[in-house]
């Protein structure tokens, strides 16, 4: 029997009874599969793509045909987890129209739940008329990657009164546009705290706290596949990094030295 998918009722209800919510990243079919049978509850198929597998120096490079592809191979291997694809720079700012035709083909060429977006005030028509079209929308509040230029760099956000104050307005006016959940990302805890209070859909906190609904953290951070980068609010749970290269060293000596193949690897 098939496992039930994860749904955008399963979110709200775990916020409501105080369950948290899990979320990761994932660009491929093998981690995609590992999470996923792990009991992962979301598979962020994030534009991060471009700076952690891409080689891109931030997410704006991103293409909608690069985000298809990695979508395809995460939600063939996916039972249970929602999965959700996210939206890249100029794929929803130009026009509603277009960023409702291609949230469609997120869903149809790529096989995902729903969509992710960044941004407040300025996209909550475009997020109405998605969601109108019967495509789930995530929210992203905070630090949003996309608009690093316009932003100035990677910095905490929401630190004076007047960031807050329109930050809090702008979870709001998501919830109203129909969002069934938002990403706080690198925003005080105690900001993160209040909007999470003060919204019936559940917030995903990344460097936001620990009292958002949930929490998701880039995959390849968590594991040290990154040995240089070491974002604060990324833990390290492994140094996997360390050890692939430990595996490769360790095979390009045995090659040299003739010691693999041995005997039992030859037919």
């Amino acid at each position: 029997m098939a496992e039930k998918k994860v749904t955008t009722s399963d979110l709200v209800e775990m916020k409501k009874k105080g369950e948290k919510i899990t979320m990761l990243t994932a660009y491929d079919h093998l981690m995609a599969s590992q999470l996923d049978g792990c009991g992962i509850d979301l598979i962020l198929v994030g534009d991060s793509v471009g700076n952690v597998l891409l080689g891109y120096e931030n997410t704006i490079p991103v293409t909608m045909d690069e985000m298809i592809h990695h979508c395809r191979a995460v939600t063939r291997g996916v039972k249970r987890a929602m999965v959700i694809g996210d939206m890249p720079f100029m794929s929803y700012q130009a026009s509603s129209e277009e960023a409702v035709r291609n949230a469609g083909r997120f869903l149809k060429e790529a096989g995902v739940e729903a969509v992710k977006l960044e941004g407040g005030k300025e996209v909550f028509k475009t997020i109405k008329m998605i969601v109108g079209s019967g495509i789930p929308v995530m929210g992203h509040l905070g630090l949003t990657p996309q608009s690093v230029y316009k932003l100035g760099g990677y910095g905490v956000r929401g630190k004076d009164k007047e960031q807050a104050l329109k930050m809090l307005e702008d979870a709001r006016g998501l919830e109203e546009a129909g969002v069934f959940s938002i990403v706080l990302e690198k925003i005080p805890a105690k900001l993160a705290k209040k909007i999470t209070q003060q919204i019936g859909v559940p917030t995903i906190g990344i460097g936001a706290g620990v009292d958002c609904d949930g929490q998701v953290l880039v995959t390849h951070d968590m594991l040290g596949l990154f040995e240089g980068f070491k974002p604060k609010f990324s833990k390290r749970y492994a140094e996997v990094g360390k050890e692939m290269k430990r595996c490769y060293r360790k095979y390009i000596e045995e090659v040299k030295n003739k010691e693999f193949p041995a005997e039992e690897h030859s037919y």
